[in-house]
């Protein structure tokens, strides 16, 4: 197979993997409930979500409840109105490691948050252990590098599933500066086309966050929503179901 085309699929592969969990699972099943896993499902992604993504499920859902409720205040863990463009990128870092302390220590200012999820944080951030996800991800990089005796598809890969920083400093600082407001919010959050795309329809936080309870993040026939896309074959196969009648929910989770 050519390198560059067996180097694309690798980190298609990575990344698919990468925003399934975070946007359709983290994201708006276990942050929102806009899907709702069945018991093996949600066993399944409290005990894999970590090693998949570096990120810890329980502590990624706390800290989006946190945006929801003070989006855009001095309170939100990672605003581009209070921290600046390039400050949300360390910004939130520092609010996940502080969440997952107080989460760790059963800070009922933090595990209150999240008394619904049935799971605890996970094994690796339990016990200070959060470099064997990346440890795991990178020997298998190492492998596919070895397997094409060059290093790029290995590169593709490691990029592909463990580019989240970059994925959620583009929702979270570009998707809450720039961009189109379908919704007069009470917050600075836009509707970014080019973020939505490339980030499975987390671009459009202006919509997401007029109706947080709703599974589709798009609401205008221009807009495209591929997490929602994926909600709905996950449907079709059986992991989940997704809530009808929900969009007006009062409470985002």
């Amino acid at each position: 197979m050519n390198l560059i085309l067996a180097s694309l699929i690798l980190f298609m592969i990575g990344y698919v993997l990468n925003m399934f969990y975070i946007s359709v699972l983290y994201h708006r099943g276990l942050a929102h409930k806009s899907i709702i896993m069945g018991k093996r499902m949600y066993a399944f992604l409290g005990l894999t979500g970590a090693w998949m993504t570096g990120l810890d499920p329980k502590t990624w859902a706390c800290m989006h409840r946190l945006h929801h409720m003070h989006a855009d205040t001095p309170e939100d863990p990672h605003s581009p109105t209070q921290l600046g463009l390039m400050g949300v990128w360390i910004g939130q870092y520092k609010s996940y490691l502080k969440i997952e302390e107080g989460l760790s220590r059963n800070d009922k200012h933090y595990s209150s948050l999240v008394a619904d999820i049935a799971f605890d944080i996970s094994f690796c951030h339990r016990y200070k252990l959060t470099w064997l996800p990346y440890l795991l991800h990178f020997l298998i990089a190492v492998v596919i590098s070895y397997s094409f005796s060059s290093s790029i598809p290995g590169i593709a890969y490691f990029v592909g599933i463990m580019g989240h920083p970059i994925q959620g400093w583009m929702v979270n600082a570009l998707a809450h500066k720039y961009g189109s407001r379908n919704f007069e919010t009470n917050d600075d959050s836009t509707n970014n086309t080019l973020v939505g795309i490339f980030v499975f329809g987390e671009g459009y936080q202006n919509n997401h966050h007029q109706f947080p309870k709703s599974a589709k993040f798009s609401v205008k026939w221009n807009e495209i929503d591929t997490g929602y896309l994926f909600c709905l074959l996950g449907e079709k196969l059986g992991f989940f179901q997704i809530p009808r009648n929900q969009t007006n929910a009062s409470s985002p989770y």
